[in-house]
C-alpha cells in the first residue's frame, strides 16, 4: 500500500497536480481584509483605505466566466442605485484570475464597453480572494463599519431573480435591521494560481 501511495504521489508531481490551499471562508462579523495599490481599469490605483463609507461592497468578479458577464448589467444598475456619485456604499470589482482573457489591458476594454460605472480592480495575486475566502465570480461580500454582514450571491436567479439579496445587505446597514443569511455564491471556480 505504501509503494501505492507513493507512486501516486510521484504521479501527482510529475503531473503538476495541485489543489491551490484555501483559507476558510470569512466568516460574519470578521473585519475587512485589507489590499492596497491594485491597479484599475482607469488607469489609478486603489487601497482598502480608499473606500470611506460606512457600507462597502466588494465584487470578486472576472472576465472570462459566463455568469460574471451575466452580472454585469445587474452590476450596473446596482451601482447606479446604491453606489453612485451620491449613493450610500462604496462598490469595488477585482479581478483575481491570471488569464489572457482576465489581465489588465483586456478588463480596460471590458470596462470601456460597458461602460462600467464603478472601480474595476486588478489583483494578480490573487490576495484578496485568498483573504476573503472566495471561490467564484461573481462572488459579493458586504461590510458594514468594517465587519462582515453578508456574503454571497446577488440574487436568487440568474434569470429572473426575485429577491436581490446584495440590495437587502446593504439596506439592512443603513436602516439597522437584520441583513439576510449568507448564501452560496453562483458562478465559474476562480483559477486559483499554485503556490
Amino acid at each position: 500500500m505504501f509503494r501505492t501511495v507513493a507512486a501516486l504521489a510521484a504521479v501527482i508531481a510529475v503531473l503538476g497536480l495541485a489543489v491551490a490551499a484555501q483559507a476558510a471562508p470569512l466568516k460574519v462579523g470578521s473585519p475587512m481584509p485589507t489590499f492596497a495599490n491594485l491597479q484599475t481599469t482607469d488607469g489609478k490605483t486603489i487601497s482598502v483605505g480608499d473606500l470611506k463609507k460606512d457600507v462597502v461592497v466588494v465584487c470578486i468578479t472576472c472576465n472570462h466566466c459566463p455568469v460574471a458577464v451575466a452580472y454585469e448589467d445587474r452590476i450596473i444598475d446596482f451601482v447606479k442605485k446604491h453606489a453612485g456619485k451620491d449613493g450610500k456604499c462604496d462598490f469595488i470589482a477585482i479581478n483575481v484570475n491570471n488569464g489572457e482573457q482576465d489581465r489588465l489591458d483586456a478588463m480596460k476594454v471590458r470596462a470601456k464597453e460597458k461602460g462600467f460605472n464603478f472601480t474595476y480592480a486588478y489583483d494578480p495575486s490573487q490576495k484578496i480572494a485568498r483573504d476573503l475566502g472566495a471561490t467564484k465570480t461573481p462572488e459579493f461580500f458586504v461590510f458594514h463599519k468594517g465587519k462582515l454582514i453578508y456574503t454571497g450571491a446577488m440574487d436568487d436567479d440568474m434569470k429572473k431573480p426575485t429577491v436581490c439579496w446584495l440590495e437587502k445587505a446593504v439596506e439592512s446597514a443603513l436602516s439597522g435591521a437584520q441583513p439576510p443569511k449568507c448564501t452560496d455564491p453562483v458562478g465559474c471556480g476562480i483559477r486559483f494560481e499554485k503556490k
